[in-house]
């Protein structure tokens, strides 16, 4: 009965006819637009269901800056209270979350969690950081983003301040102790225990007092376009689609007509152009990238001894290694990864260039060339022109020196009008 009860709250919750409720969202992801949509999504379904309280639980490295401004609007100016809990125990709020945190009607936080460390990092078109002077207008501008966030929730200035300009990060018991958060909560349960009658200031200055009671705890999952989104997000799923769009249409270009190679190799590498958009991506790995994919190519022309394969090789690894500039490991590639996987396509493609080589080298079977090299004999005996027995067929055939009947005698080459040009064997 409890299961069949919990399944029609949820069910109301999504249809939007539950009303008073507790909506709970999860991230446990980096800032970026996908974790934003979800986010921002979530509260407005909030407001237009009336809930009571929007409870947000929060495990991020930090993420963009546009993604995180976008989530503290809606934070800001929803008309449900919003609560943002770090949690679990060995969870954190870093960087962006830091701010989202702070900008929360209520912050708590789990035994054993962290805060802070959210001084910006710019980076430019190329994947390099910015120079010192845009950095410290980024810093500025954080700064006072911080201080105007705090200082609205009645929060400390300075350890705000601090947690931006100096990267400082805090325990629980530290921030509590420093008036960063209002509670520390084992678990929710308990947190929203203690938070029914709890008197809070809202954004715009009111005083709203939390009645929770017995109000349900819904919790609101991502949707399937955005769980989908969220995984192609992921660096080592992107850089692994980029891999294996350039192999397909590398495949596909080699081998015309294969057609699913080509077909699979282009979808990959709209995803994996997808996928970049919240990435910091670095043009000169990319290139470099590209450049290996040329060389193999050349290779199939330039019989260079392997030169050209093992300079492909070098760009591929090199190119990947740079392909994402990031000070957030969540949002890069990792290193184990891309090793195995750049040498992995870089052996791929050097075994079908050498099937190319392998095929053009192989002397033709069928047709004109097919014919040149051929054993046949002599029909008769003639100098000049006459006819010779040719894979079982005679043909017309000339010759510059004389020939008997009999002799072996071997294909130059077909002339004009399917004539042989032969000579002794």
């Amino acid at each position: 009965m409890r299961r069949i009860f919990l399944g029609f709250v949820l069910l109301a919750a999504l249809t939007g006819g539950l009303d008073a409720a507790i909506l709970k969202i999860t991230v446990a992801a980096p800032i970026h637009p996908i974790t934003s949509e979800y986010i921002v999504q979530a509260i407005k379904d909030a407001d237009g269901q009336e809930a009571r309280l929007v409870l947000l639980i929060l495990d991020t490295p930090g993420g963009l800056d546009t993604s995180m401004r976008e989530i503290i609007s809606a934070i800001v100016n929803a008309r449900t209270p919003v609560v943002a809990y770090v949690g679990p125990s060995g969870a954190r709020a870093a960087s962006a979350g830091f701010f989202i945190g702070v900008a929360c009607d209520i912050f708590a936080m789990a035994p054993g969690t962290s805060t802070g460390a959210a001084h910006p990092v710019s980076i430019g078109l190329t994947g390099q950081p910015t120079d010192k002077t845009m950095e410290d207008k980024v810093t500025h501008d954080a700064a006072s983003y911080i201080k105007t966030l705090a200082e609205k929730r009645g929060r400390n200035l300075r350890l705000a301040e601090d947690a931006v300009r100096q990267s400082l990060s805090y325990t629980e018991q530290e921030a509590l102790r420093g008036g960063l958060i209002d509670l520390v909560a084992a678990t929710e349960s308990e947190l929203l225990a203690r938070l029914d009658g709890y008197s809070l200031r809202r954004f715009d200055g009111r005083t709203e007092v939390l009645e929770l009671g017995e109000e349900p705890l819904v919790e609101r999952p991502m949707t399937f376009r955005q769980r989908f989104l969220l995984t192609i997000s992921n660096p080592n799923f992107a850089y692994l689609l980029l891999m294996l769009g350039l192999l397909g249409l590398y495949f596909e270009f080699a081998n015309p007509g294969a057609i699913l190679p080509g077909v699979l190799g282009g979808i990959s590498l709209l995803l994996a152009i997808f996928s970049f958009q919240i990435l910091p991506i670095n043009y000169v790995g990319l290139l470099l990238i590209l450049l290996a994919l040329a060389l193999f190519a050349v290779e199939i022309k330039v019989h260079s001894y392997g030169l050209l394969s093992l300079g492909g090789i070098t760009a591929m690894v090199i190119g990947s290694l740079m392909l994402v500039k990031s000070p957030i490991p969540e949002l890069r590639p990792g290193l184990r990864f891309i090793i195995p996987v750049a040498l992995g396509v870089s052996l791929i493609i050097i075994f079908l260039v050498y099937l190319v080589i392998r095929a053009q080298a192989r002397r033709a079977m069928t047709g004109r060339e097919g014919m040149a090299g051929e054993i046949g004999r002599a029909l008769e005996d003639f100098a000049g022109s006459g006819k010779v027995l040719v894979h079982g067929e005679i043909w017309e055939a000339e010759t510059d020196v004389p020939l008997r009947r009999g002799e072996p005698v071997r294909v130059v080459k077909v002339g004009d009008g399917l004539k042989l040009r032969v000579t002794k064997a």
